[in-house]
């Protein structure tokens, strides 16, 4: 495709990358290795985003995974939670740490500890997590016996900012809940994040799931100290493509396009999700001046953000609440509903105690 990309080609095209226009057969595994890890602030967030995306997608996988320590759950892109295979999570935290730095530097936190001696405080905390997980709660007073006077719950965000660790099960498995405990990434997995890792290889990454892209949108998705220089040094080797408003966009070599005449299947998202978080300009997926409310799952028809939806309970019954904010073509709403009872088999296997409410809010 040559010319300029039009925002629902744009939108088209990253729905591929993310596997959301057609689901695929890969596993878990893959698949998050592909997306660079998944938004993971509530812990079942992944499991939803992943059956979006995967054909046949089975939870125990996942949990399998995070029980065997193959995926970790810890502070990653933009200082959130997320769900990354363990070898991922060594790379991404050793090129984002410097970003994890400046993101505790802008607490009160850091303010807090102004005059604790920063080296001791993080190798007395490391000491305390390698020998036991611990919850913050838990680990702040003990760090508070060693600098009384200092807000305990400060202490204890500073070491889980700036040490890299990981939230251990039962947190994070499905059907299943626990303490956010954490420990040691070295404790827990064996390994230590290594030193050197290359930003451009990241760069590439991002763009191969979330591309075409610009800078300011790797930018906010990455929060990548020193980013211009690294894609000034890689622009040889990258695609330069042009969006509906003349910006420049970034993109691999040979990247796929899809034209915007392909059809987009409504597909039911978590809370937070790599595809609505990924970008500075979010266009591709907000029209109408309609933005997501918190606290739910979001609702993509035609590929757009279109509503809401939460799984809770009337009577004895699991029942899934979705609301419509925009106007959606009859046949959409056949998809919708189509997709919720899909929804619903995945949350609760039962098909007697299953009920689902479509609500236009528009």
């Amino acid at each position: 495709m040559t010319g300029r990309l039009s925002r629902r080609a744009l939108n088209r095209t990253t729905l591929a990358r993310q596997m959301l226009l057609e689901r695929s057969s890969r596993g878990a595994g893959e698949t998050m290795t592909h997306l660079v890890g998944m938004q993971a602030q509530n812990p079942h967030d992944p499991y939803y985003g992943l059956w979006a995306r995967i054909d046949g997608f089975d939870p125990s996988e996942l949990s399998g995974m995070i029980e065997r320590r193959e995926a970790v759950r810890g502070a990653l892109m933009r200082g959130t939670l997320h769900l990354a295979m363990t070898d991922d999570y060594l790379f991404l935290r050793s090129l984002l740490q410097p970003t994890l730095a400046a993101v505790l530097g802008s607490t009160s936190f850091a303010r807090d500890t102004v005059d604790v001696d920063r080296d001791a405080l993080i190798a007395y905390g490391r000491t305390l997590l390698d020998e036991k997980a611990m919850t913050r709660a838990q680990l702040g007073p003990l760090l508070g016996e060693r600098w009384p006077g200092v807000p305990a719950a400060s202490l204890a965000q500073v070491v889980t900012y700036l040490v890299p660790m990981v939230q251990i099960p039962p947190r994070g498995l499905w059907g299943r809940s626990g303490p956010s405990a954490w420990a040691t990434v070295e404790s827990w997995t064996g390994r230590s994040v290594p030193d050197g890792a290359d930003p451009r290889r990241l760069v590439r990454r991002y763009l191969e799931a979330f591309g075409p892209a610009s800078v300011s949108d790797i930018r906010v998705w990455s929060r990548l100290n020193g980013l211009r220089e690294v894609i000034d040094q890689m622009r040889s080797e990258l695609e330069v493509r042009t969006g509906e408003d003349g910006s420049e966009l970034l993109d691999i070599p040979d990247g796929v396009i899809v034209d915007d005449d392909v059809p987009a299947p409504p597909r039911f998202l978590p809370e937070y999700d790599n595809v609505l978080l990924g970008h500075a300009d979010r266009s591709r997926f907000f029209v109408e001046d309609l933005t997501p409310i918190g606290w739910v799952g979001n609702l993509l028809v035609d590929g757009l953000f279109s509503g809401w939806w939460k799984i809770g309970k009337k009577g004895k019954e699991a029942h899934l609440e979705v609301h419509l904010l925009r106007k959606v073509p009859r046949a959409e709403m056949k998809a919708v509903e189509k997709e919720a009872v899909r929804l619903l088999e995945l949350a609760h296997s039962d098909p007697g105690t299953r009920s689902f409410g479509l609500h236009a809010d528009h």
